[in-house]
């Protein structure tokens, strides 16, 4: 049985004294991608759902201790809404009328075929959606995700994305790697009618090319080898919720091209099955990739492209928002502070000025890990410029040199003299510039295509 520090709210409740029902209900269930936690009887049942709540409960009318029927009375009592949908082999219409008039979702007679669940839970997965629909927009939003700015250009995007939130509009954020391209693309989730439903983030980049097939489509059992089980792809996964593909300009060819038909038909095909699965799910993307350059270079499809930027915006790097350095600084080291449970807090005005003079190449992502080291360096708080003095060469070798050309030029001249500096090792150079070998890459790539000798 799933440990109940282990239950979490996507999961069904399965409350059966048979063993082998209890288990053949696990792994159907388990089989289609739903979290399951199991229990005996009423009295394990409702001891689950003190420590948390469950978004759907399965339960047997008859059993030993505390059956189906009492059970679900005491959670009605309790004030839970939960669906609870009650099974039985000794079916009575007595017995159905008294389940349906305490709030049972609905009732199965022993024995069933799954297929019949399955489209029960179905139909109540899409009621639950749209009760949720039909709530005021304040009890959908998620108070934890924000995304802090004070930059105009940037708030301008703020405004732009909340207006188009409530739609299914797919969404193309692009920008340089750390700028904070998922926290915005979480914040759209938050504030959409899908608030409630599943975000699922897939990492392109991270995934070789059939690893990443499998991750999005899933498989059925045998497809491959290895595959002895059906899984649920990530797709099926965000089913009524939001899909995020981040980097998505690191997918193959030959995915791009599946992907392009799962956006038109809203249907997908597990690896290894005959029929389509449809599926209902808003996309957002992430890119630190100019992707009009990949598409000419034949790198990314056109199609695709147009598909994916239905509403492209572009997330300007943190040396282009320096008032957004002091503001992020502060929250960030708020939040070290707590986490690290070090005495005092804040940022002196020296180290504020310090930091805002810097390039932040890495972007959020540089500037967190920075505030990071220094509450660590730190024996209280408010941090001061010595608690980053580790970065202190690095700052003035970048300082040093006279901002000549626009921001794009100093950064490429910057990494082409770094490279010339460890003749041509992109390890060490991406070390010594605080950037991804990854990020490396790219840079290079985007000048070649351009034409720029490397």
């Amino acid at each position: 049985m799933k440990e109940l520090s282990e239950y979490d709210e996507s999961a069904i409740l399965v409350v059966e004294d048979d063993s082998n029902m209890r288990l053949a209900l696990s792994k159907s269930l388990g089989g289609q991608g739903y979290p399951v936690v199991l229990a005996h009887d009423g009295y394990e049942a409702l001891e689950c759902l003190e420590k948390q709540p469950a978004w759907l409960v399965i339960a047997d009318v008859n059993m030993p201790g505390k059956g189906g029927i009492e059970m679900l009375r005491e959670i009605r009592a309790g004030g839970n809404p939960v669906p609870v949908v009650l099974m039985t082999a000794y079916s009575t219409v007595e017995t159905a009328v008294e389940a349906l008039k305490l709030g049972a979702a609905d009732y199965l007679q022993k024995p069933f075929p799954f297929q019949k669940l399955e489209s029960m839970i179905s139909r109540i997965r899409h009621e639950t959606c749209e009760s949720d629909k039909a709530a005021p927009p304040h009890e959908k939003k998620d108070p934890t995700v924000r995304f802090l700015t004070c930059n105009e250009r940037v708030r301008q995007i703020l405004k732009m994305l909340e207006a188009v939130a409530p739609s299914n509009a797919t969404v193309l954020i692009q920008g340089e790697s750390g700028t904070g391209k998922e926290v915005l693309a979480r914040y759209v989730h938050s504030i959409s009618p899908r608030a409630n439903r599943p975000f699922v983030a897939v990492n392109c980049a991270a995934l070789p090319e059939g690893l990443l097939e499998s991750e999005l489509f899933g498989f059925e059992k045998g497809a491959f080898t290895g595959a002895l089980a059906r899984r649920c792809g990530k797709f099926e996964l965000a089913h009524q919720g939001t899909l995020l593909l981040d980097e998505i300009g690191d997918m193959s060819m030959g995915l791009q091209a599946k992907l392009l038909r799962v956006l038109q038909e809203r249907e997908v095909d597990r690896l290894g099955s005959r029929q389509p699965i449809s599926i209902d799910i808003r996309v957002l993307v992430t890119t630190n990739r100019h992707l009009k350059l990949e598409v000419q270079a034949g790198n990314f499809r056109e199609d695709l492209y147009y598909r994916l930027s239905v509403l492209p915006v572009t997330l300007p790097p943190l040396r282009e928002r320096p008032e957004d350095i002091i503001l992020l600084a502060e929250y960030l080291a708020e939040q070290s502070f707590k986490r690290n449970q070090r005495p005092g807090s804040g940022i002196t005005p020296e180290a504020l000025a310090c930091l805002k003079s810097r390039p932040w190449r890495g972007n959020v992502r540089e500037l967190e890990n920075a505030i990071e080291r220094a509450v660590l360096l730190a024996d209280r708080g408010p941090l001061r410029i010595e608690h980053f003095a580790f970065d202190a060469d690095a700052s003035q070798v970048t300082l040093s040199v006279e901002p000549t050309g626009s921001i794009w030029e100093m950064e490429r001249d910057l990494i082409l003299r770094t490279l010339e500096r460890h003749e041509g090792n992109r390890t060490h150079s991406a070390k010594e510039l605080g950037i991804s070998i990854r990020t490396m890459r790219n840079k290079l790539r985007e000048y070649r295509q351009l034409g720029i000798h490397v």
